[in-house]
């Protein structure tokens, strides 16, 4: 039997974190107890909350947990403090390289604005990789729930700051509300200003979610996109355009996009040869982080180490590290499977 090499000194790039959902829950209590803020049972309970989201009641629920959860950040300390914790978790797991992905708008009323708060984090992005060593840079995101022209506000916001350290655009929330092509033009301005195409799609709904992503939005990435898997041509397309797929597997059970480990569609993809980046999405309420998403390929899909290693690969390959980065850790996970 094959030894099994350590995940956390696997080299890796994490494609998507959200930004309150990347907190330590100890660090949630701490300051909901700074604030006053009483907290729902379910953030308090120290273990995972109970969630699925495959339904309006349960996404809601979802949503309204995570909304707690942001309003315990509430001064640029609180931002500076979830950043560099965020970035020691992911370090310790292995990773060279994270993309940290936020809406401003959810902070910029305590925090003095949209511009000061994308400064605030930004500023804070760039104190944590100077004092861990991680590479870290920002993905803006808009918000399916919310107009359209608030997409364009944050993609002209989101252009502004690409060489402060946004790399990319997203849109996020329920993608069962919200048509792709409303963003159309928000991601068309982002493309325009160098930044990648990083939607969600493909998660609550099906393989139509991701088609959507790829010819309205010209997506480079997909967040999440499983369930493309249901579909053979969508998976023909992916891989031969190798647009990457920030496969979130904890996630996916939690939520109930999928009962089990095992049913998440790890192998579908890869055998597709549809590149992924593996990601915790949420680490705060789905409970694991990056190395765990590893641990899933291995334990209930078969991984092996050479495969876990070309999954290292492909993250690093969609991710917008700097070339040099890339060659870093591309030659890190040569080490880790020779060594």
């Amino acid at each position: 039997m094959e030894h099994a090499r350590d995940l956390t000194l696997l080299p890796k790039a994490h494609l998507h974190l959200h930004f309150t959902g990347s907190m330590r829950p100890s660090t949630l209590l701490e300051l909901a107890d700074k604030y006053g803020v009483r907290l729902p049972d379910a953030l308090t309970a120290g273990e995972p909350p109970r969630l699925r989201a495959t339904d309006e009641r349960g996404w809601f629920r979802f949503q309204r947990l995570y909304d707690a959860a942001r309003s315990c950040l509430r001064e640029p300390d609180d931002i500076r403090r979830l950043v560099r914790e965020a970035a020691e978790e992911d370090v310790r797991d292995g990773s060279g390289w994270l993309e940290i992905q936020v809406d401003p708008t959810s902070y910029a009323p305590l925090l003095g604005g949209m511009i000061p708060a994308v400064e605030i984090i930004l500023d804070a992005v760039d104190s944590a990789s100077r004092e861990t060593g991680l590479g870290m840079r920002v993905l803006i995101a808009a918000n399916r729930m919310k107009h359209p022209l608030d997409a364009r506000t944050l993609a002209r916001l989101a252009v502004r700051y690409a060489d402060r350290g946004v790399v990319g655009f997203g849109l996020s929330n329920d993608e069962r509300r919200g048509m792709a092509r409303d963003f159309d033009r928000a991601f068309a301005i982002a493309r325009e200003g160098g930044l990648l195409a990083a939607p969600h799609g493909g998660e609550l709904t099906g393989p139509a979610s991701v088609r959507d992503c790829l010819d309205d939005l010209h997506a480079s990435r997909i967040g999440h996109g499983v369930r493309a898997a249901e579909d053979s041509r969508l998976l023909k397309r992916l891989a031969d355009r190798q647009i990457t797929c920030e496969v979130c597997p904890a996630s996916n059970v939690a939520l109930g996009v999928y009962q089990r480990p095992e049913d998440v569609p790890l192998r579908t993809l890869f055998e597709a040869g549809v590149p992924m980046a593996l990601g915790a999405d949420d680490p705060l309420l789905f409970g694991s982080r990056l190395a765990a998403q590893y641990e899933i390929a291995r334990r209930h899909h078969g991984f092996t180490d050479a495969e876990l290693a070309e999954l290292a690969r492909q993250s690093v390959r969609g991710s917008a590290a700097p070339e040099d980065v890339q060659a870093k850790l591309l030659t890190g996970i040569d080490h880790w499977l020779t060594g």
